[in-house]
């Protein structure tokens, strides 16, 4: 005889093969799954509340060791069945303060599970697939001192034709930026980026045979209202609605999707996982706020903003902690420093160092990969569906 663990990614259809129905497998998830909630820095007034509750739920709680509490706050994690830590949650609600804050948090995770991620992404008239094979970004980037291209492509010309040769390669969508985020950039006047971008739309959308959606990269209320007005479908924002308070308003007008990424001034995090996950949820609020619905929200770990090399490769680590927030996942790691870092390669040398990542990041449940060299990336992106999306 033999056994085997299985993945959660499979139960649903293992139990599906032994006959069972959508309600007999919801039923069974419900009761024989159990979930480990890790939560982090916890009053140390909510605790003994904690304890108590989950000692009578029949629930599992460990506090970090030894018993150190940081500023009156400690980890722990709680493992139970959903009945039980729902039970936990209702009594943590009847309380005020922040045991009621508590039991909101580990209730709004258990919302997640049962969270269905669209498997659509509707861009304009094109339909595209989530989660049946990975789609590929490729970056058009209109200016002279991108990190990676800088002045290649800030000429219409040059841009028109790099446009048609990542659509030949294979990209499912193409990203125009007329100002570059690389660090220590100088920030673009609107009239300028507009200048850079609208006419490269233009030209495209004019074209019947050029068939790809267009997303706009720009966190500008200005420049996206008047990229969508040329025709461009999707919207790339990578300060994550918190560079511009209009952004979100003309993006729920246009009713397009949006990348919400995440991005900050600072390096310095008391956690970092939990610390960038709470900040994107921020800007999932300035999204819901604004009018943006959920299935046009896409999430984006933003490796190399706000972050150092080794923080980099920790997001990367966590990438599945980004898809339990329920959102598609965008990854952007295509020529980045901490591929130049890790390898100490140049700019141009580091297409290997990016294949690694992309494939990694597949496997890990990126949605949409954010790439220069489509057609090589394309080819890992195809491999690795082959392999994972089974």
């Amino acid at each position: 005889m033999q056994a085997s663990h299985l993945n959660l990614d499979l139960i649903e259809k293992e139990l599906t093969s032994f006959g069972l129905s959508c309600e007999a497998i919801d039923l069974f998830r419900k009761q024989a799954i159990c979930h480990l909630i890790k939560l982090h820095r916890i009053p140390e007034s909510v605790v003994l509340l904690l304890e108590n509750t989950a000692l009578t739920r029949k629930a599992q709680l460990l506090l970090s060791l030894p018993k150190q509490y940081e500023n009156g706050c400690i980890d722990a994690i709680i493992a139970g069945s959903e009945a039980e830590l729902s039970a936990i949650c209702s009594v943590l609600k009847n309380n005020e303060g922040d045991p009621a804050l508590v039991g909101q948090i580990i209730s709004r995770i258990l919302e997640r599970f049962h969270k269905k991620i669209p498997t659509d992404l509707s861009l304009g008239n094109r339909i595209l697939p989530l989660g049946k094979r990975t789609l590929l970004m490729g970056i058009l980037n209109i200016t002279p001192d991108s990190f990676s291209d800088g002045g290649r492509f800030d000429q219409i010309d040059n841009a028109l034709a790099q446009a048609y040769k990542m659509a030949e390669e294979g990209a499912d969508i193409i990203d125009i930026g007329g100002e570059s985020t690389r660090p220590g950039h100088e920030q673009v006047p609107v009239e300028e980026e507009l200048k850079r971008v609208i006419p490269v739309i233009t030209a495209l959308k004019k074209d019947r045979s050029f068939k790809l959606p267009l997303s706009i990269d720009t966190y500008k209320a200005v420049v996206a209202e008047a990229a969508l007005e040329a025709g461009v479908e999707m919207l790339n924002d990578v300060w994550g609605l918190k560079g511009d308070s209009s952004l979100g308003r003309v993006a729920a007008r246009f009713q397009v999707p949006i990348c919400l990424m995440h991005n900050r001034r600072s390096t310095t995090y008391e956690d970092l996982i939990p610390d960038i996950l709470s900040e994107l949820e921020e800007s999932i609020e300035l999204a819901h706020l604004a009018g943006i619905k959920d299935d046009r929200i896409i999430i984006d770990p933003g490796i190399g903003f706000g972050k150092d090399l080794q923080q980099n490769l920790e997001v990367m680590l966590h990438l599945r902690d980004f898809c339990n927030l329920g959102y598609p996942l965008l990854l952007g790691t295509s020529r980045k420093s901490m591929i130049g870092k890790t390898l100490d390669l140049p700019v141009e040398k580091r297409l290997e160092g990016t294949a690694a990542t992309v494939a990694y990041g597949i496997s890990a449940g990126a949605d949409i990969i954010r790439v220069h060299d489509v057609l090589q990336m394309r080819n890992v992106a195809v491999m690795t569906d082959a392999m994972i999306r089974r």
